[in-house]
C-alpha cells in the first residue's frame, strides 16, 4: 500500500545497518486489466496468483493471460461472483490478483533527497486537502503519473487511502505513484517550503489564474475537495493562491480534472 507517513526524524527510518527499511505486509488485492497489467509489467515476482473469470474468452482475455502466463504467474479460473466477493466490487472485469507489497520508499523527505541525487532540480508534486471520494483520489493518482508528477500528499484525517477501487479507477498509477499521508498538512507545506518548493494552492477567487504563473521550478500544487476547497490554514500556507478560468454555467471542476488541468499546464511550461 502506498499510504506513507511523512517521517521528519530520518533516524527512524533507518535500521541497525544504517539502511533505509520498511516493513512487510500482507498480500493485498488488486482487480481490473489496467491495475493487475501495470503490476505484471514492472513488478511481477509480486504477483502472486491472478483469478480470471473462465467464461470470457474475448480477445482482451485471451491476451492478458498470455501475458500472465509468460510471466510466470499462477492463474486460477473462477467466476464473476467469486471475484466481486474476492476485490468487493463488481468492476473488476473478470481479472483479480493477490499480490505482495513492493519495495517503496518511506517517506516524502527520502523521496526528495533521492530527486536531489538524481539531479531532479524542480520536483512537481500534487497535494490534495480533503479529497475523500476513493474515485477521485484514483482519477488524481492517474492524471499525476500522466503528467510526470514526483509524488501525491494528502492528509491522513479527511483523506482516502488506497483501496481496491482505487488502484482500480487509477487504472495502474496506484502502483507507480508515491501517494504519502500525512499527519499536519500546514506544516508540511511549511517544510516543502523550506526545501524552496514553492505551494501554489487553487481558489475560485484568486485573481491570478493557473496560467499566470511561473510553474518551470519546484512546485507544489495544492487543492481541495469539490465544492468546500481547502481548509483555511492550508489557504493561509500556500504561497500563492490561483485560479483555472470557468467561462461556462458551472462554477467549479471535479477535483481530479482540475489537477489534471494545473499538472499539464506546469508540464506544458516545462517542455
Amino acid at each position: 500500500m502506498r499510504c506513507l507517513s511523512f517521517a521528519v526524524s530520518r533516524k527512524r527510518r533507518r535500521n541497525a545497518n544504517g539502511d533505509n527499511w520498511r516493513m512487510s505486509s500482507s498480500p493485498k488485492v488488486l482487480f481490473g486489466f489496467h491495475a493487475v497489467g501495470v503490476r505484471l509489467k514492472t513488478a511481477p515476482k509480486s504477483v502472486l496468483e491472478v483469478f480470471f473469470d473462465a467464461s470470457r474468452r474475448d480477445a482482451r482475455m485471451r491476451q492478458f493471460t498470455d501475458r500472465a502466463r509468460e510471466a510466470g504467474v499462477r492463474l486460477i479460473e473462477s467466476d464473476g461472483l467469486r471475484l466481486a466477493k474476492m476485490c468487493g466490487s463488481h468492476g473488476h472485469q473478470g481479472v483479480v490478483a493477490r499480490v505482495d507489497a513492493v519495495a517503496q520508499v518511506t517517506s516524502l523527505d527520502e523521496l526528495l533527497e533521492q530527486l536531489e541525487a538524481s539531479g531532479v532540480a524542480q520536483p512537481l508534486l500534487l497535494v490534495l486537502d480533503g479529497v475523500t471520494d476513493p474515485h477521485n483520489l484514483g482519477a488524481c493518482l492517474r492524471v499525476a503519473d500522466g503528467a510526470g508528477a514526483h509524488a501525491v500528499i494528502a492528509p491522513k484525517d479527511h483523506a482516502a487511502g488506497i483501496s481496491a477501487i482505487v488502484a482500480k479507477v487509477a487504472s495502474g498509477a496506484a502502483e507507480t505513484m508515491p501517494y504519502f499521508m500525512v499527519t499536519n498538512l500546514a506544516r508540511t507545506l511549511n517544510e516543502l517550503k523550506e526545501r524552496n518548493i514553492w505551494c501554489i494552492g487553487t481558489s475560485d477567487d484568486a485573481p491570478k489564474t493557473i496560467y499566470d504563473v511561473d510553474l518551470k521550478g519546484p512546485v507544489a500544487l495544492v487543492l481541495g475537495a469539490e465544492g468546500e476547497g481547502m481548509r483555511q490554514l492550508t489557504r493561509k500556507t500556500c504561497d500563492e493562491l490561483v485560479s483555472i478560468p470557468m467561462r461556462g454555467a458551472v462554477e467549479s471542476l471535479n477535483v481530479s480534472v482540475a489537477s489534471g488541468v494545473c499538472l499539464y499546464e506546469a508540464l506544458r511550461q516545462r517542455s
